[in-house]
């Protein structure tokens, strides 16, 4: 009877003490750091302008977190295994432009756009995580090639000019209609944000309950060690990539739908600002953490501060300046971070 219940009692330390592990760890106080300084960000803004906190500007940030926060969950595989995607931005606009392409010049079906869009993301992922994987290109300078490939590419197949979806019925439900809004008046929620919350949710059990997942993970950790246990990393890490260039299929469809046209000329940019969403969230640069809820939370970050400083009537070029120290900082978070670990 004693002894049965030293083993209960020392069951539940390991317990308590992987608890506090999980609580304490590295990691789980980055998201809560993260999750303090938004509720932070939006007291200040608020009070610092009563139009911040007025239901259409709440919209405003909704739509703008959707697009920022879908690239952002492209990234986190990515980077979760050690590497970079800097085309996630011009990937983006190139899988609204084909889109367009099907719907405006081809006059085909919605779905077979929406097929086109995602499925041409996936292609340009493979080819990324390709370079990378047989060919040892550094992911920085293969995605680099690629972000200017693709950005030559739209602007080649577009004529350099947007094509718009004003032809196309109901193509800009996707992202401005609102399913809440039919059930629930007051809580008008616009598609895209439900969009992005539904791949967030099968992002993070990808993550966390599929072989990708582990491998996602593996690979970060250490690669040589999971090549050497016989595991295919090649195929891995391209399949990986190619499921980040699907992600960037779904934020064009919903940058386009937002804007009911595909801009060539936009995207560039987009990536650091994903890239700094993923860091603030938790996800270390140098592979082998990260959680999609704290991407989520980086990407709203990021979004707040753009509409509150734009709120604020703060100068254009400022607003990148903070948006640099913020990449800064975040990274050096992360260097403290990994020390500690």
């Amino acid at each position: 009877m004693t002894l049965r219940s030293d083993t209960s009692a020392l069951g539940n330390q390991g317990w308590a003490s992987g608890l506090r592990a999980r609580l304490f760890s590295p990691t789980a106080l980055q998201k809560l750091l993260a999750f303090g300084s938004l509720v932070l960000l939006l007291a200040f803004f608020s009070f610092a302008s009563p139009a911040f906190m007025q239901m259409d500007n709440m919209l405003g940030i909704l739509q703008a977190t959707a697009v920022n926060g879908v690239l952002a969950i492209a990234c986190t595989f990515v980077i979760i295994t050690g590497g970079i995607d800097l085309s996630v931005g011009t990937l983006m606009t190139f899988t609204a432009v084909i889109c367009g392409v099907f719907l405006t010049y081809w006059h085909l079906p919605m779905s077979i756009g929406v097929i086109a869009a995602i499925g041409t993301g996936a292609l340009c992922g493979t080819i990324s995580g390709t370079l990378t994987a047989k060919m040892k290109i550094p992911p920085f300078i293969a995605t680099l090639g690629m972000m200017l490939l693709l950005k030559g590419l739209s602007l080649v197949v577009s004529a350099d000019k947007p094509i718009y979806f004003s032809d196309t019925e109901n193509f800009y439900r996707i992202s401005q209609d609102s399913l809440t809004g039919y059930l629930i008046p007051s809580l008008p929620i616009p598609n895209a944000v439900l969009i992005l919350f539904f791949l967030a949710v099968v992002s993070s059990i990808t993550l966390n309950r599929t072989a990708l997942g582990r491998y996602t993970f593996a690979l970060g950790s250490n690669e040589e060690a999971v090549r050497l246990s016989g595991v295919n990393v090649d195929r891995w890490k391209i399949a990986i990539y190619g499921l980040s260039g699907a992600i960037c299929g779904i934020a064009g469809l919903l940058i386009a739908s937002r804007l009911n046209s595909a801009q060539p000329a936009l995207g560039q940019g987009y990536e650091l600002e994903a890239i700094a969403a993923v860091v603030i969230g938790g996800t270390s640069l140098s592979g082998g953490s990260g959680t999609i809820l704290g991407t989520i939370i980086g990407a709203f970050i990021m979004s707040v501060l753009t509409n509150g400083l734009r709120i604020m009537s703060v100068a254009q070029e400022w607003q990148i300046v903070v948006t640099g120290l913020i990449i800064i900082l975040a990274v050096y978070a992360d260097i403290l971070r990994r020390k500690k670990s």
